[in-house]
């Protein structure tokens, strides 16, 4: 979140003077790539104090302004977040930007139709979903197969942390009926869900096949992250919308973008099962694959 609002931030200053990225690149003699990069808050970029002064005197900062980002991009250099040390080999460079915001949301509503959620997988489920092709995608080493389920199983803190986001979940029947590993993997993966939709903070509810078409049908798995907001209220982060492919992601941060995805989610949202109803069909469906 940090790069990205000094991405934000150096783009409207940018355009306040006048100035375009073409124009801005050759006046730095940097790449125009090198300032899309930074515009856009990659991971990749280092920001050296003098390269941000000279791009703080070109597009013509205030004194506020320019001590503010000094200040941001410093702690770009200071600053490491844990789930580093698996960028590389459990973590793709691509998941990192979604790890981060993940951490950083207020709240997260994630429609899955095929298979339970990271935040809300048991170790055995992940183990049977890594094993698949497409499953363990940018990672060639075993060794680097159980780092990412470890990743996903740290990750889950976020629901149990001080002052924790607030996810809401709709899983598809399909998600249930669909047996992934053994019987008994999938009886304490939907025990855990249960137990995970008991935290004041967490939501799970079930769209049933009975629903019939919903708008989803036409979208597949996807999240919508909302973000803390200014002390003013102000919108300090837009809404994104995360959408996972099999070989990378795709972020949607425009307002209509997000404005799509959350009727969409209000359509759903609409035909789904009440939280009472969902927990009794995923109790019926666990004692079905423990009887099995």
């Amino acid at each position: 979140m940090l790069r990205r609002q000094i991405g934000r931030k150096f783009e409207a200053l940018r355009k306040a003077a006048g100035i375009t990225m073409e124009d801005a690149a050759e006046r730095l003699d940097r790449a125009r790539a090198t300032l899309y990069r930074i515009e856009n808050g990659a991971e990749t970029v280092r920001f050296r104090q003098a390269d941000v002064e000279q791009m703080l005197n070109l597009y013509g900062a205030s004194a506020e302004e320019a001590e503010l980002l000094l200040a941001m991009t410093a702690a770009t250099r200071e600053n490491k977040n844990w789930w580093h040390d698996y960028i590389g080999s459990g973590l793709p460079r691509w998941f990192n930007l979604y790890v981060g915001l993940e951490a950083s949301a207020a709240t997260i509503r994630r429609y899955q139709n095929e298979l339970v959620p990271g935040l809300l997988q048991t170790r055995a489920y992940a183990e049977q979903v890594f094993s698949m092709p497409g499953g363990a995608v940018n990672i060639a080493e075993p060794n680097d197969v159980q780092r990412a389920i470890q990743l996903r199983m740290e990750r889950q803190a976020i629901l149990t942390r001080f002052s924790p986001l607030q996810l809401s979940v709709i899983l598809n029947e399909s998600v249930l009926r669909r047996q992934v590993g053994s019987p008994e993997i999938m009886s304490e993966q939907l025990n855990q869900i249960i137990k995970a939709a008991e935290l004041p903070n967490v939501t799970v509810k079930i769209l049933p096949f009975s629903a019939g078409l919903h708008a989803g049908a036409m979208t597949g798995a996807f999240s919508i992250l909302e973000f803390p907001r200014g002390k003013d209220g102000e919108v300090v982060e837009p809404t994104v919308v995360y959408i996972e492919t099999a070989t990378g992601a795709i972020y949607l941060d425009k307002p209509h973008e997000a404005g799509t995805h959350s009727d969409i989610w209000k359509d759903m949202e609409g035909r789904t099962l009440n939280e009472s109803k969902s927990r009794s069909m995923m109790q019926t469906i666990a004692e079905e694959y423990g009887n099995a």
